[in-house]
């Protein structure tokens, strides 16, 4: 562990430089992503074939040396290996069959189905534990309840969450019911993953800033809580990242009530804020600008090292407040990288 600095910080280690990775570390701004993404044929057949997941999850590794890797996988595996249909369509996203009663949740599989479909995953993680150098740790992850059945609600990305919303008030019986199998569903995958070799895992709410006030406590913190409780019961120390994106002034609630050690802020966040109110009770996660990594420049090196000085004074992992973009100049990401290092 002493090797592995993204350990440390989870831990609460205030390290003279933080250890840097980004969300999509593995993606279309790289030719070399992009060579094995044809390769594969389809985005789908990446994700579930074991031998071209890893090869994409390793060529940031080589290429910037980052302090840690994650898995390339989709958050919308899960409701995939629930028996939803999932296609992704070139330059619009994902398409899933809908969920919008109690008689379309019935159609859904049983949960010791699932590892039918997500195996090919878990093989991944078991090539990456192998290849990865010694000093890299490997985060799994999995999508938030709520993130994903935005998605299994409406069967693709919304600007509001609206289909989700609606069915929140409108069928909150069913709209429960999904959530609760979806939970169910990430419990076992992340702790598959574990299994495997995965060292940290993150929970991405892309989503979780769409939620209400009075709802967010109950559709955002309590299912975080219910995950972290049952992967913590199965390994004491699997230090777990929440990334509730847009959570605002939530951000210090869910820290508190999930009792994740680490903590993705998205770029919204004042680093004075949260190194106030989040960064004393759990490492914090981020959190430039993505669009910077297209601007570079003079605006690159001081946004970045004003993140790791805002930071400086607890447990911080430098990462980005979102994923990085495909129009992501590489070069940019070597700028932001000397930055942060020096």
């Amino acid at each position: 562990m002493s090797d592995k600095l993204l350990l440390r910080a989870l831990a609460g280690e205030t390290l003279p430089t933080p250890p840097v990775w980004m969300m999509r570390q593995a993606g279309r701004y790289l030719p070399e992503y992009r060579a094995t993404r044809a390769q594969a044929g389809s985005f789908l057949d990446l994700c579930y074939t074991p031998e071209l997941a890893a090869e994409v999850t390793l060529q940031p590794i080589r290429k910037y040396a980052f302090d840690a890797a994650i898995l390339f996988a989709d958050i919308l595996l899960v409701p995939q290996a629930l028996g939803a249909d999932l296609t992704f369509v070139q330059g619009e996203g994902p398409r899933l069959s809908t969920i919008t009663s109690a008689d379309d949740l019935a159609r859904l599989g049983p949960l010791d189905a699932i590892d039918e479909v997500l195996s090919p995953v878990y093989e991944t993680v078991r090539i990456l534990r192998r290849e990865l150098p010694p000093e890299v740790p490997l985060i799994g992850f999995a999508g938030a309840p709520w993130t994903v059945a935005t998605y299994m609600i409406a069967g693709r990305g919304t600007p509001d969450q609206a289909p989700a919303r609606r069915l929140m008030y409108g069928d909150t019986t069913t709209f429960e019911a999904l959530l609760d199998k979806i939970t169910a569903a990430t419990i076992h995958y992340l702790l598959k993953q574990v299994e495997a070799g995965a060292e940290v895992v993150k929970i991405f709410d892309s989503w979780a800033g769409a939620l209400p006030g009075p709802v967010f406590e109950k559709y955002a913190i309590a299912p975080g809580k219910k995950i972290v409780d049952a992967l913590r019961a199965e390994h004491p120390d699997l230090p777990i990242i929440g990334f509730p994106r847009g959570a605002g002034g939530n951000y210090a609630t869910f820290v508190e009530q999930t009792g994740v050690q680490g903590v993705a802020l998205d770029t919204s966040v004042d680093p004075a804020w949260a190194a106030k109110h989040v960064q004393p009770h759990a490492c914090v996660q981020g959190n430039l600008d993505p669009l910077l990594l297209v601007q570079g420049g003079e605006a690159l090196t001081k946004a970045t090292k004003d993140v790791v000085k805002g930071f400086s004074g607890g447990a911080h992992i430098f990462n980005l407040g979102h994923g990085i973009t495909p129009d992501a100049s590489p070069d940019n990401v070597h700028r932001m990288l000397e930055a942060v290092r020096g």
